[in-house]
């Protein structure tokens, strides 16, 4: 009798794209209280600040005669890290009801990706997870138009919708009071 090798899940990579103004606000605080706490074992992750990737405007070029250009610079380094993922985060706390301006952003920039040669894009997100972790200082229901943005983009791209990690907190430091949050966080990304 000879030993079969188990078939093993290959190992989760996360991308934790931080999308706040401040470096070590309440989002990234609760993102990083989740992560410790109930990523797989074995999961890699990566954390990337948006704001030290600046990207530029983006220009829709789907109905121009000119070709998507290649991604360059930190445009290739935030698509080559998404590629990587096998699970993107969103840390990103509610402005206006909605993401901040440099998620938004890298997210105009997917339309680009879609059309850029040799990149696959949307084949190659199908089946990956989009998750969400968001502090705000309202009710819950303030956040629902930055969810359905989430959860509308994950449907779009044939990804899987993680979820959403809400906390509640204004100055830095008061969602470590938000006890459902830090609960929840213990198991968020177990599901």
């Amino acid at each position: 009798m000879t030993d079969q090798p188990h078939a093993t899940e290959p190992a989760r990579s996360f991308l934790f794209l931080e999308a706040s103004s401040r470096g070590e606000g309440n989002t990234v605080q609760l993102a990083r209280l989740a992560a410790g706490a109930s990523l797989p074992a074995g999961a890699e992750q990566r954390w990337l600040r948006l704001e030290d990737h600046p990207l530029p405007p983006y220009r829709d070029l789907r109905h121009a005669d000119a070709e998507q250009p290649e991604p360059a610079g930190h445009l290739r380094t935030l698509l080559d890290a998404t590629l990587a993922a096998t699970d993107l985060v969103f840390v990103a706390p509610l402005y206006w009801y909605t993401l901040p301006t440099s998620a938004k952003l890298y997210l105009d920039h997917w339309t680009g990706w879609l059309k850029a040669p040799g990149v696959d894009f949307r084949a190659r997100m199908n089946g990956r997870t989009l998750w969400g972790v968001t502090v705000l200082a309202d009710g819950p229901e303030k956040a629902e138009p930055m969810i359905g943005t989430l959860r509308l983009t994950a449907d779009y791209m044939g990804m899987r919708w993680g979820g959403v990690l809400l906390g509640n907190g204004s100055r830095p430091g008061d969602v470590l009071r938000d006890e459902r949050a830090l609960i929840e966080a213990k198991s968020f990304f177990a599901g």
